[in-house]
């Protein structure tokens, strides 16, 4: 297995139903740790960067009710690889704290 140094952040995510709190919680933990003099970054899954945010909506638009589920599950992929490598990874490794709304526990719950 190879390991890679990305820095000194770190990466938590927050998972639960629809309803349960996971933004409520997040954005709280968000301002307490900011408050402290922590460099955060609040994100989400599906729709963390603007790429995401169109893909999102292409997997909610009512027009597209016929998508099969794996053209479904590779389009989250293709979030998720974006949200990745363009926000998730140069946070950590700027030594910043990463929150995300959901990550890959929605994923397999949903896909499931």
């Amino acid at each position: 297995m190879n390991s890679v140094d990305i820095g000194t952040g770190l990466f938590s995510t927050l998972e639960g139903g629809e309803g349960s709190g996971k933004t409520t919680q997040g954005e709280m933990l968000n301002r307490y740790l900011q408050d402290l003099g922590h460099p955060v970054v609040w994100t989400k899954e599906p729709g963390g960067t603007d790429i995401g945010q169109a893909l999102r909506k292409v997997v909610m638009s009512n027009r597209h009710r016929d998508m099969v589920p794996e053209t479904e599950l590779l389009i989250y992929l293709a979030d998720r690889t974006q949200h990745v490598k363009s926000k998730i990874i140069p946070a950590i490794a700027e030594g910043k704290i990463v929150i995300s709304d959901r990550y890959h526990d929605s994923s397999v719950a949903y896909q499931h």
